[in-house]
């Protein structure tokens, strides 16, 4: 009775949380608009961990591949269906896990040289350089993470002669809202005109510094307490892993007793998790010119 009770209860804070945890949407109109942001959304984490050339439809096919490996390597070696299931869902969501921590490592790593990248673009303009040159030069004394996508640009207005085209095609590629905010800032100053570029760019160079000196600061001192929490989440399923792997423990969790409680700790681990990641989460800028 008590195996049922508590997963009545991780079922019941599961779905009282579910509103917050998935909303949902009541226009057709908002739900197209939302599915194409979310693909939108793992399109930019691909091309900002650097796999801009992979298509979407081969990496869920990658991702459903890693998962069913998954879910078979689980039932060879436990045999138990509920830990099958979650297996299963773990491999399918692991591929797009990696790519994001890459994605987020890049960015990490670029938000500390893209004030380099502006006082370049602030002394080339100063000395003269038209400004698709400067954004050019990129191409070759930039963050090297991203000097690829700057060849492009170079390589397109170089044949399109169209600035403004050249921009859209390389903030689709960055896939950064730093990297878009400057670009926007040297479209206006192309389209507008003004003498103002240098110290806009100055000042935009001294605001990312100190963003950059921020964050890092208050990461260090998050990073021993997220992955404290991560640990505590992880650590029953590595024990429920160590036990099921004996074929008395296997026999007594595939009881329906044993599924409802794999499922209840599967509710309350889902609830706990997303509650770390919005407690310890860093806000994140968003693409406003995207």
């Amino acid at each position: 009775m008590s195996l049922v009770l508590g997963a009545l209860l991780g079922i019941g804070l599961l779905l009282a949380a579910s509103p917050l945890l998935w909303p949902v949407l009541l226009a057709t109109g908002e739900t197209q608009r939302i599915s194409t942001g979310r693909r939108h959304s793992v399109r930019d984490v691909l091309n900002q961990a650097g796999f801009s050339r992979v298509p979407l439809s081969v990496f869920v096919a990658i991702s459903a591949c890693t998962g069913l490996a998954a879910g078979a390597v689980a039932e060879v070696l436990l045999g138990v269906l509920a830990l099958d299931a979650g297996v299963v869902v773990v491999g399918f969501a692991l591929p797009f896990a990696s790519v994001r921590w890459r994605a987020q490592s890049r960015r990490r790593a670029a938000r500390t040289v893209w004030p380099d990248a502006v006082d370049h673009l602030v002394s080339a303009v100063r000395s003269g350089i038209a400004l698709p040159d400067s954004v050019s030069t990129l191409a070759h004394a930039g963050p090297i993470a991203s000097r690829s996508a700057f060849a492009e640009f170079e390589a397109a207005y170089r044949a399109t002669g169209n600035f403004g085209l050249s921009v859209d095609s390389l903030k689709q590629r960055l896939a950064d809202p730093v990297a878009d905010r400057i670009l926007e800032t040297l479209r206006m100053s192309r389209e507008v005109g003004g003498s103002d570029l240098t110290r806009v760019l100055r000042n935009l160079s001294a605001y990312l510094r100190d963003d950059a000196a921020i964050r890092a600061e208050v990461a260090a001192r998050q990073s021993w307490v997220m992955n404290a929490a991560k640990l505590g989440v992880a650590a029953p399923w590595v024990v429920l892993l160590l036990l099921a792997s004996r074929p008395e423990a296997a026999l007594a969790y595939n009881t329906p007793q044993g599924t409802l409680l794999i499922l209840g700790g599967l509710g309350v681990t889902l609830v706990a998790y997303r509650m770390m990641l919005a407690i310890g989460r860093l806000p994140e800028e968003r693409r406003w010119f995207s």
